[in-house]
């Protein structure tokens, strides 16, 4: 897919779920529960162990049938070898101008990190595709309506935070996606392997952004 054409597709599915695991070999039937419950774009983040390894195993095992991107990467090199494992966009947590020019480079896109208005500005300067406002939680749904009356034109993603009660105000408050870790990826349901219930808790975010957007 062209640049653009993934960006559309995350605000089209409207949920990116941010995965954060220390055993890599829990994420194939995460995958699957996250499907079931309507949700197919994925967040791996640099944190987890082997993720390099993880993006590309799950790449090969889903193929189409998810949107998959790289998450909570700070360097250069991290972005290259996730692209190079197949990832379709990369996420920083703070302010990283040149990951864009790495993603683009790629042809893929880039959501770049920010907090304050400054910062904000400066990323979509710096050409990130979507500026992701981390952590969301400090400051709240109505952050996003204030940031757009001086700049209509950013798109925002919050990340940190995001959850069941909030979800719906976020989106109201012009956010085009959004980034759900624990609240959707619960450590309970994984622990038990419940993914009957982590389906469940998919369809209730997916609920949510479907009946905004009916």
């Amino acid at each position: 897919m062209k640049r653009e054409d993934i960006v559309a597709e995350l605000e089209k599915g409207g949920i990116i779920a941010v995965i954060r695991l220390q055993d890599g070999a829990k994420a194939a039937p995460i995958v699957e529960a996250l499907l079931e419950g309507g949700v197919n774009s994925l967040e791996v983040t640099m944190t987890v162990p082997n993720a390099v390894e993880m993006v590309n195993e799950l790449k090969q095992r889903f193929g189409d049938r998810i949107l998959l991107g790289a998450g909570t990467v700070v360097t250069a090199e991290g972005a290259r070898q996730m692209l190079s494992a197949g990832a379709e966009f990369i996420v920083t947590p703070v302010l990283l101008p040149p990951i864009v020019e790495i993603a683009h480079e790629q042809k893929k896109p880039a959501f770049i990190g920010a907090f304050s208005p400054t910062e904000i500005f400066r990323a979509w300067q710096a050409g990130a595709d979507v500026v992701k406002v981390f952590p969301a939680s400090r400051l709240g749904p109505k952050y996003f309506k204030d940031i757009h009356g001086p700049f209509p034109r950013i798109k925002l993603t919050p990340t940190g935070g995001v959850n069941l009660e909030n979800a719906a105000d976020f989106l109201q408050h012009g956010a085009v996606f959004l980034g759900v870790g624990s609240s959707l990826l619960d450590k309970k349901l994984i622990a038990d392997k419940d993914w009957a219930g982590l389906a469940q808790r998919a369809a209730q975010f997916k609920g949510i952004i479907d009946r905004l957007r009916a």
